[in-house]
């Protein structure tokens, strides 16, 4: 893994608006993973949780929950950025997030991370963060959106 950009200001975030800030590691989405957030949410949908009945559908196997995919994002986004400095981390708006492939189970995902707008707001950072889970070895991505998280920093 390289190592994480350190964020400790506006202007470190600045530096890489309009371009891409980096790429997560490859994460692995297990059967256990996604039986986990099916308890967690009481989405016990059979497409995730019934393998034998969703190895018989146009998918082949269990696929991942699409908002599994997406409550992966601040662990994906530790993963590739470190913030300091800043008091307090606030999520914001989830804005165009568009879902494009499944993701099936024990498939790998990863996190490409952009700077897409950055504002500054009574000296709170607003920054637009696109977000794109690509899903190992095919063509469409799990999904493609911004984030918008407002960093109070010191």
């Amino acid at each position: 893994m390289s190592e994480k950009t350190i964020i400790a200001s506006h202007a470190d975030i600045e530096r890489f608006n309009g371009g891409e800030v980096g790429r997560s590691p490859w994460k692995k989405i297990t059967q256990e993973t996604i039986n986990a957030f099916a308890d967690a949410t009481s989405d016990h949908q059979w497409i995730h949780v019934d393998t034998e009945r969703a190895a018989a559908s146009p998918f082949g196997s269990t696929i991942a929950h699409g908002f599994l995919t997406v409550s992966l994002l601040p662990f994906l986004l530790d993963e590739i950025i470190e913030v300091r400095n800043s008091e307090m981390t606030v999520n914001y708006a989830v804005e165009n997030l568009r879902f494009g492939a499944p993701v099936l189970v024990d498939s790998e995902v990863r996190l490409i991370l952009s700077v897409n707008g950055i504002r500054d707001i009574r000296s709170i950072t607003r920054v637009t963060l696109g977000v794109e889970m690509e899903i190992k070895g095919e063509k469409r991505s799990a999904y493609k959106g911004n984030i918008i998280l407002l960093y109070h920093f010191r």
